[in-house]
């Protein structure tokens, strides 16, 4: 019996996503987060899922960040992404940071079920559109790789940081000292190959769905503000 994962923050869309599924596949359980928090949390509890339907505009998931840090921390997951843009370059992004595939929200019920069948087959689907993009240039895929090597609670820390929480702030919504977190940001800029803080949020930022929304964080560029 097949285990379905979905995030996405919109119910009306996850129960969309619900109804493709369990008319494909009647006996799935399916496990649903509206967060990228909360799918971290459900990835590792469900280490043996078969498929994680993602929405790339969930609170948290800043862009492709999380797909690109489940692709590192859950090699074994397939995931296809979900997502109301369209874009032949956005679809051809995601792919290049791991997903087997790309479902448009426009996409109709019988595509849906079709692209969900070919990846629970072990392949890969995504519209044809996505052959008019070029793959995604060495300075992202470089970025990427930082962001793979991250600890859960690093991605966390850092995307934390990329809303513009301070160390301290940060602390309290993890329930761990600042102490903690500035032992974590000495090994988030060490893996990203940063400075200091300002200059984290900005790699992180290239991999962001639109890389120019950038959100710098408050203070000056101290890495243990």
């Amino acid at each position: 019996m097949a285990t379905i994962l979905i995030a996405d923050d919109h119910p009306l869309f996850r129960e969309a996503l619900r109804g493709a599924v369990q008319r494909l596949l009647p006996d799935a359980t399916l496990i649903e987060a509206d967060s990228a928090p909360s799918l971290l949390a459900l990835a590792d509890a469900h280490p043996d899922a078969d498929l994680l339907l993602l929405d790339l505009n969930m609170p948290g998931a800043h862009g492709f960040s999380t797909l690109i840090h489940l692709r590192g921390s859950q090699p074994q997951l397939p995931i296809m992404v979900v997502s109301a843009r369209e874009e032949p370059a956005i679809i051809r992004r995601a792919l290049d940071h791991g997903a087997s595939g790309f479902i448009p929200k426009s996409v109709d019920a019988v595509h849906m079920r079709e692209a969900i069948a070919e990846v629970l087959a072990g392949g890969n689907w995504a519209p044809p559109q996505v052959s008019q993009a070029h793959g995604i240039d060495q300075e992202e895929a470089q970025i990427a790789q930082r962001v793979r090597e991250l600890t859960p609670q690093q991605f966390r820390v850092l995307g934390m940081l990329s809303t513009g929480l301070l160390n301290k702030q940060i602390a309290y919504e993890l329930h761990v000292s600042e102490a903690t977190i500035k032992a974590h940001m000495t090994a988030i800029l060490r893996k990203l190959g940063a400075n200091n803080r300002t200059q984290a949020v900005l790699l992180a930022g290239r991999l962001a769905v639109d890389p120019v929304a950038v959100t710098v964080p408050a203070g000056d560029s101290d890495a243990f503000e």
